[in-house]
C-alpha cells in the first residue's frame, strides 16, 4: 500500500513533507488538493507548483516591513504553498505544503496502488517577529575582515549561508520569525564556526500544550442500544520555566480528534469526529470500524504533540461479541521503558594496545554485564574511511577493521546471552562522500541524479569546487560538514533504499539510535517505526529536543535541556536546583511523559564533565541522571574516570572507585520501582530539605512519588511504594542536609542519618547522593 501514512499536524508556514509509503521507484505518483480553507491560494483541483521554492527556512530573515528577504543563498524561485519534491522526474511523488492560513487540508495522491487521502490541520501561525544583535566586536575575528555573517541554528537546519544578517551601525542584525522560546543561535562570520557568537534569541509566549488520552467503553443503559466509546483528553498548559513569559490561557486550551483516513471512508471519519464534543469524543461502537486510529491533538494559543490510540473490535467481523480493545499503536517495547544505556565509541573500547573489534568487545561483554547494563549502544559499526564511523560508504556490511557481519552477529548473541540488548547507530540523513552512490551522483550518472539534496553554489563555504550536477549547483549538507552530503528523500528511490536498510537489521539488532534524526522527515520515521518489529527501540538524536518526533515515531529522545543544565551546575554557573527548571523546561517544550528523555552527562561529541568540571560533581550530575525518571546513559568511560572524549578506555589505570559508584546507581535503581517509573516531586518534603552544613547552592532534592495512575497490576510495589527522597550535592565537600523525618534508611549512602534535636528533622551526610526511604 502506497497510503501517506496518519493525518498530520502542523502551523502555518512551517512546512510538513508528504509522501506515499512502500515507495515503487517505477511508479507514478500526482498530487492534487481536494480541499483547503477559505483563506487558502490553494483550491480544489490544484497540484503542486514544480518550479516553485520554499524559503530558506520557516524562520527567514523578514525586511522591516515583515515581509520575507530575499534567498540569502541567491533563489529567485516563487514561494509556493505546495510545492513537488526536488527531483528531475516528471511526476511528484513527494510534496510539501506550507500552509498559509489556519483550517484543515485535504490532497489525495494517485499511485500505482489506488488513490489515497492525507489530511493536513494547520494550527494558526506561533511565529512572532524577534530581531538578534550582536556587535561586531563580539565576532571572533576583526571587524574589517568580515564579508558577510550567517545565521546558523536549527530553525535553518544548520546551513550556512542561507539566512544571514544584516550590517547596523557597530552590530550585526537579523529580523525572524520564530516560535516562543529560547532559541539558541551563531552568529557565523564568513562560514568559519570557530570565530562565531552563539547566544540565545528569546521570543516571549506560552509554551506548548500536553495531552494525555483516556479511553473507556460506557455500558448504554437501553439494551437495545449500543455500548460507547469515550475518549476524555486532559490538555495541561506550559509551565513557567523563567523570567520570560510563558504562561498560555488555560481556558483556550481544548482537543481535536483527528480519525485516521487510513481506516475509514471519508464520510465515517466525518461522521464520527462530529461527535466530538470539546475535549472528549463519544461514539457508539457500532458506529466504529473494526480498526481504527484516531489521533487527538491539544490546541490552545500554540498546538502541541498528538497522542493516537488504536481501537480493535476483536471478533467483530467474524461475527464475534465484538469486544473492544484500546492500545497504543506505538508502545515502547517493555525492556526500554527505564533502561540503563551504556554507549561504547566502537574504535575506543578495547584500550590503548589492542585494536577494537566486535570479538573484542565480545569477551568484554561480562564486564558490562558487571556494571548492569540493560542496553548497549554501539557507534557505527558499516563501513567507513573514518575513526568515528558517521560517514558511512557500505550500509549491507560492517567495517572491515572491526570484523565480518558475523563477528557482529556473534557479538550481538554474546550480549543476548547476558541480558543486554544492543542498539545500532543508524546513519542515514547522510552518507560519505566517497559512497559509490555518490561518486555516481556527482559524476552524472542519471540512475542516481536525485539520491541527493543539491543547493545553490553560493551557499557553498566548503572552498570546494564541486562537479556541477545543474548549473550553478552544489550539493547540500550541514553546517560545513562538506564530507557527508545530505540524501534526497524527496526521492522515492532513496526512501525504497533506505527502508531496505532499516530492514536489513532490524532483524539483527533490538533497537536503532538514528543519528542526526532532526534532518530526516518525519514521515520517514513515521513509515519506519510501524515497519520495525514491535520490540526494536527508537532513540532519536534531535537537538534540541522536539516532542513531535514522539508522535508515532520514536519511543525515546536526548534530553538536552538537562544535559545543558548539568553542564551549567558543575561549572557553577546555575545553582543545583536549576534541575527543577530542566524538567519544567521538557514540559514545557511540549512532552508528556518524562519517561522518554535519554538523561546523560556526556557522549561521544561532547568534552568529558570529569575533565570540565571535577570528580565530585561528575559524580552527582550521573547521580541524578539515574534518580529521574527516564533511561541513564553511561559513555564508555564516564565510569573509568576518562577525560578524553574519544580516547581509550581507562582499563588498566581507571578510576574503580568511580566505576563501582556507577555500578551502585544502576543496581539501586534496578532494585527500586519508584527511580524507573515514579513521578518527581520538588514541593513538600524536598522543598522542607535544608543544608545545615556545607554549600547550599551546590544541593537539590526532588522526592520520587508512586505515579498518577499506577494500575492494578503494581499492587504491593510502585503504587502502594513509600515516597524516596533524594539529595544531591555538586559540591567538592560533604555536606549536612536536614530533612523531613522520619527516615528508615540512606539506600545509597552509608546509612549515617542521625536524629535531630527533637523537631521531627534527621540529619543526613551526604557526599554525592543520598536517598532516603
Amino acid at each position: 500500500m502506497h497510503e501517506p501514512g496518519p493525518p498530520r499536524t502542523t502551523s502555518v508556514g512551517e512546512p510538513v513533507e508528504l509522501a506515499p509509503r512502500c515507495p515503487d521507484p517505477d511508479g507514478t505518483y500526482r498530487w492534487t488538493v481536494r480541499d483547503a480553507p477559505a483563506d487558502s491560494d490553494l483550491s480544489p483541483g490544484d497540484g503542486p507548483d514544480p518550479t516553485a521554492t520554499g524559503p530558506p527556512s520557516s524562520a527567514t530573515t523578514v525586511d522591516p516591513d515583515g515581509s520575507a528577504a530575499a534567498d540569502a543563498a541567491g533563489s529567485d524561485g516563487p514561494a509556493a504553498v505546495l510545492r513537488a519534491g526536488e527531483t528531475g522526474r516528471d511526476d511528484d511523488p513527494v510534496v510539501h505544503l506550507a500552509p498559509d492560513a489556519p483550517g484543515t487540508y485535504v490532497l489525495a495522491v494517485d499511485a500505482p496502488d489506488g488513490t489515497h487521502r492525507q489530511r493536513v490541520r494547520a494550527f494558526p501561525d506561533e511565529r512572532r517577529r524577534a530581531e538578534i544583535r550582536v556587535p561586531a566586536d563580539d565576532l571572533g575575528v576583526e571587524d574589517g575582515e568580515v564579508d558577510r555573517v550567517s545565521l546558523l541554528w536549527p530553525h535553518n537546519e544548520n546551513r550556512l549561508a542561507l539566512d544571514r544578517a544584516e550590517r547596523d551601525g557597530g552590530e550585526w542584525v537579523a529580523s525572524v520569525r520564530v516560535p516562543p522560546g529560547g532559541h539558541g543561535f551563531g552568529f557565523v562570520p564568513d562560514g568559519d564556526r570557530s570565530a562565531a557568537f552563539h547566544g540565545v534569541c528569546e521570543v516571549p509566549g506560552p509554551g506548548r500544550p500536553r495531552l494525555s488520552l483516556d479511553a473507556s467503553v460506557v455500558e448504554a443503559d437501553d439494551p437495545a442500544a449500543s455500548d460507547r466509546l469515550r475518549l476524555t483528553a486532559a490538555v495541561e498548559p506550559a509551565p513557567a520555566v523563567d523570567d520570560v513569559e510563558r504562561g498560555g490561557d488555560p481556558d483556550a486550551l481544548d482537543a481535536t480528534f483527528l480519525v485516521d483516513d487510513r481506516d475509514a471512508d471519508p464520510e465515517t471519519v466525518a461522521a464520527i469526529e462530529s461527535r466530538a464534543d470539546g475535549r472528549t469524543l463519544s461514539v457508539p461502537l457500532d458506529d466504529l470500524p473494526d480498526d481504527v486510529r484516531i489521533h487527538a491533538v491539544p490546541h490552545g494559543e500554540r498546538y502541541g504533540a498528538a497522542e493516537t490510540v488504536r481501537i480493535e473490535r476483536e471478533g467483530a467481523a467474524a461475527g464475534g461479541d465484538g469486544a473492544v480493545a484500546v492500545r497504543d499503536p506505538n508502545p515502547t517495547p517493555g525492556w526500554a521503558e527505564s533502561p540503563t544505556i551504556y554507549e561504547v565509541f566502537v574504535r575506543s573500547f578495547a584500550g590503548d594496545t589492542l585494536p577494537t573489534t566486535f570479538a573484542e568487545i565480545e569477551r568484554r561483554v561480562e564486564y558490562l554485564d558487571h556494571l548492569g547494563v540493560d542496553a548497549l549502544w554501539l557507534t557505527p559499526v558499516l563501513a567507513s574511511p573514518t575513526e568515528h564511523g558517521y560517514h558511512v560508504t557500505d550500509y549491507y556490511d560492517t567495517a572491515a577493521d572491526l570484523g565480518s557481519r558475523e563477528a557482529f552477529a556473534s557479538l550481538v548473541d554474546a550480549c543476548h546471552d547476558a541480558g543486554i540488548r544492543v542498539v545500532f547507530d543508524l546513519v542515514i540523513n547522510h552518507t560519505s562522500r566517497d559512497h559509490p552512490a555518490f561518486q555516481l551522483h556527482s559524476a552524472g550518472v542519471d540512475t542516481y541524479a536525485d539520491h541527493y539534496r543539491r543547493t545553490d553554489a553560493a551557499a557553498d563555504v566548503t572552498g570546494i569546487d564541486w562537479a556541477e550536477v545543474g548549473d550553478g549547483d552544489a550539493p547540500d549538507y550541514y553546517f560545513e560538514w562538506g564530507r557527508i552530503p545530505n540524501l534526497n528523500y524527496d526521492s522515492p528511490a532513496v526512501r525504497e533504499w533506505l527502508l531496505d536498510v532499516v530492514d536489513e537489521w532490524a532483524g539483527v539488532v533490538d533497537g536503532f539510535r538514528a543519528d542526526v534524526a532532526w534532518g530526516v522527515p518525519h514521515g520517514f520515521w513515521k513509515e519506519v517505526a510501524d515497519r520495525v518489529p514491535d520490540d526494536t527501540l527508537l532513540l532519536d538524536e534531535t537537538l534540541p529536543h522536539d516532542p513531535f518526533y514522539g508522535e508515532g515515531e520514536f519511543h525515546r529522545h536526548y534530553d538536552t535541556s538537562l544535559y545543558e543544565t548539568l553542564r551549567a551546575i558543575g561549572a557553577g554557573e546555575q545553582p543545583a536546583d536549576a534541575v527543577e527548571t530542566a524538567l519544567a523546561r521538557v514540559e514545557w517544550l511540549g512532552f508528556d511523559d518524562p519517561a522518554a528523555q535519554m538523561r546523560y552527562v556526556e557522549n561521544h561529541d561532547e568534552d568529558r564533565y570529569l575533565a570540565e568540571h571535577g570528580r565530585e560533581a561528575l559524580r552527582a550530575a550521573a547521580a541524578v541522571t539515574f534518580t529521574l525518571p527516564g533511561a541513564p546513559m553511561i559513555y564508555a568511560g564516564q565510569e573509568r574516570g576518562n577525560e578524553t572524549y574519544r580516547g581509550p578506555i581507562r582499563w588498566h589505570d581507571g578510576d574503580n572507585d568511580l566505576t563501582d559508584f556507577h555500578r551502585e546507581l544502576a543496581a539501586l535503581r534496578d532494585a527500586e520501582p519508584l527511580l524507573r517509573r515514579g513521578g518527581v516531586a520538588f514541593d513538600g518534603r524536598a522543598a522542607d530539605a535544608r543544608v545545615v552544613d556545607g554549600d547550599a547552592e551546590r544541593v537539590v532534592a526532588y522526592e520520587r512519588t508512586p505515579p498518577a495512575g499506577a494500575g492494578a497490576g503494581d499492587a504491593g510495589t510502585i503504587d502502594n511504594a513509600d515516597p524516596l527522597l533524594v539529595v544531591v550535592n555538586f559540591a567538592a565537600e560533604p555536606a549536612t542536609v536536614a530533612v523531613p523525618g522520619p527516615v528508615e534508611a540512606d539506600l545509597f549512602g552509608d546509612g549515617s542519618a542521625v536524629a535531630g534535636d527533637g523537631d521531627g528533622e534527621v540529619r543526613v551526610a551526604v557526599d554525592a547522593i543520598a536517598v532516603l526511604r
